[in-house]
Order: structure tokens, then sequence, then C-alpha cells
């Protein structure tokens, strides 16, 4: 039997949302159900909300970084039981049978089935039902609230800095940007006990930069003097801009055999031309958040290192406003909507 769920969700291109009652699939053998406590907002909700990579099916229940506490398992789940604290991020399902889920990276899974798509309501609701594979365990140190961006914003720059091998202590990291995955990449960097320095566009975001979240050193991209006399001195770049501008300096502040990943997505071509990549052995690569067996390794090893994102805590209500804001960039550094205590369902 199908189970009554309520959320708020988007039935067109304006990406407004409005109060919504739907129907989650019943608890199958190996399925854990559980109550949505908080689930964070990213700017892919945004995008999908309004349609603008023409995949959106509405009505459209946003949300992929969501925690709770499980009220319900299959008689076949084995991770799990009734009163976990658990998460589930931007996959909820995979086909099980290719190299990559063989690998434990069901993300790159061709056939993988997005949270929040066309058969799984997101997480802008009163509870969530997912196999237990997909599900993650939020670990007690972790306050619920901080846990919810992990599951994406945390997962995507984590992933790279562990595969490119851009986690070893002393290295020297750049990030570009100082967003919701931008200061989620210095955390994780400085707990990896890395030297970093942020790369921006913005000089008042030195102070912010150097003396709240702990980074090395701060450089502004538009200056070039500022770039040059960092030229050569980097391990790592972790870019997180989706915004298009140029790579072709940030090439240029590695080291040799240095690598550029790349977390943003930019919705036009970059260019990068081969030369500053020969001359030295660079690499530019990119990476899309990570597997399940890697998000419960991020998610434990934030709850170990207190490594936490800057939240504001917002009420369903004001979700619209925070997409209003989040075009603007208006928030440090990540929302999280307060399901539990603001979520009501409709009479």
């Amino acid at each position: 039997m199908a189970n009554k769920a309520f959320g708020w969700a988007a039935t067109d291109t304006s990406g407004v949302l409005s109060p919504f009652s739907f129907s989650r699939r019943e608890t199958n053998d190996k399925d854990v159900a559980f109550k949505v406590l908080y689930c964070g907002i990213c700017h892919t909700d945004l995008h999908m909300a309004k349609n603008e990579w023409g995949m959106t099916s509405y009505p459209l229940v946003p949300g992929h970084e969501i925690v709770g506490v499980v009220t319900k398992v299959g008689s076949k789940v084995e991770k799990f039981k009734v009163g976990d604290k658990v998460g589930v991020g931007f996959v909820v399902d995979s086909c099980r049978a290719c190299e990559n889920c063989e690998k434990n990276l069901e993300n790159y899974c061709p056939k993988y089935t997005p949270t929040s798509g066309p058969t799984t309501p997101g997480g802008y609701s009163d509870s969530m039902v997912a196999d237990e594979r997909f599900v993650v365990r939020i670990p007690d140190e972790l306050p619920l609230d901080s846990a919810a961006p992990l599951l994406c914003a945390g997962i995507t720059v984590y992933s790279p800095l562990r595969y490119y091998g851009l986690d070893k202590p002393g290295q020297k990291i750049g990030v570009v940007g100082l967003g919701g995955l931008g200061h989620m990449a210095v955390k994780f960097a400085k707990a990896f006990g890395a030297n970093v320095t942020v790369i921006s566009t913005s000089p008042n975001k030195e102070k912010e930069a150097l003396e709240r979240l702990g980074a090395d050193s701060f450089l502004i991209s538009r200056d070039p003097e500022n770039l040059q006399a960092a030229t050569g001195t980097l391990d790592g770049i972790i870019d997180t801009v989706s915004a298009n501008h140029p790579v072709v300096p940030l090439i240029g502040l590695l080291k040799s055999h240095g690598k550029l990943v790349m977390v943003g997505a930019p919705d036009k071509p970059l260019e990068i031309p081969v030369f500053p990549l020969l001359l030295g052995r660079k690499l530019v690569g990119g990476s899309a958040i990570g597997g399940l067996k890697e998000t419960q390794e991020m998610v434990d090893f934030a709850a170990k290192h207190n490594v936490k994102p800057e939240v504001e805590i917002v009420p369903v209500d004001y979700v619209n406003t925070a997409f209003e804001r989040l075009l603007k960039a208006d928030v440090k550094y990540r929302f999280v909507i307060d399901i539990g205590n603001t979520l009501k369902p409709s009479s």
C-alpha cells in the first residue's frame, strides 16, 4: 500500500513552490522509511524547479540533502533499525550490475535514479523511502541540520580531494569560489592537513576566508600581480565556480604534475589551451558527488573531525524567498529547511 505524503512542489517552469500532497511507495523488503527532519537547499533544486536543464517532470518535489529518523524498515534490511538517524543524497537507485556499481560508484552508473526525479519525490516533504543501499547513517556527533548539506555539497568536494590524491597533509590546495561548495572544500582540505588558498573574484571575502573558515591565504583572481606571485605554488585546485571564468590563470598556479579539478558546472564550454598543460604535465579533471560507500566514509570523517557546513535554517514556507536569495548568492553558505518543525499538512 502506498503511503500518503506531503511536501512542497513546483508545478511549472516558474519554479515557484507550493504545498502538495502525494504518495510514497510502500516499504519493500530492503527499504528504509524515515521521517524527514531537515533538507538542504542546493542550486540544483532551483535549476530543476525551473526546468533549466530540460529534464524536469512536473509536479516536482525538490530536495536531495535529506536527513531524518527511521520509522520503518523492511523485513530484509540489515544495516538500519527504527530510531536510527539517516540520510539520502542525490542518488536513490542504480542498475547495481554495471562496472561502476560493482565498484561502489553508483553515482556514475548510466542508469542511476536521481532523488527528486520523476520516480522519487525529494526531501522538501515529510517522509522518505529508499533501498538501504542508498541510505547513509548519520553519526550522533553530527547535528542533523548540519549533516544535510554534506550529502551533496560535502561529498562533491570530498570525493575529488580523495580520488585525485589531494588529501595528504602538507599539500598546498587552492579552492576557487567561496560558496556552498567552496567553503566545504576549505574545511575538508584543512581537516586533511592541507595548506589552503582561497581564490576569489571578491576581495571582501578575504576576512571571511581567513578568519572564519581557517584558510591560510587568499588570492584575488582578477589581480594579475596577485596571481603572478603565486605561480607554480599549488599541488591541486578544486574549482567550484559554475559561472563562466578563465581557467588558464588557474593552471598557471599549479606546480608540475598539479591537478585542476572542476566540480562546478558552467553552462558554456571553457577554453583550455593544451600548451599550459604540457609544460608541467598538468591535469584538468572533473568529479561529481560520490558513491554510497564513499559518502558514508565522508560523513564519518566529518563527524570525527568536526567538519560542518555553515548553514542558515529556514522554515519551509520561506523556500521561495530562499530560492531568490540563492540566485543572488545571498547565503552563508547553505540553506537548510527545518522540515520537522515547520512542514504541516494542509487541511
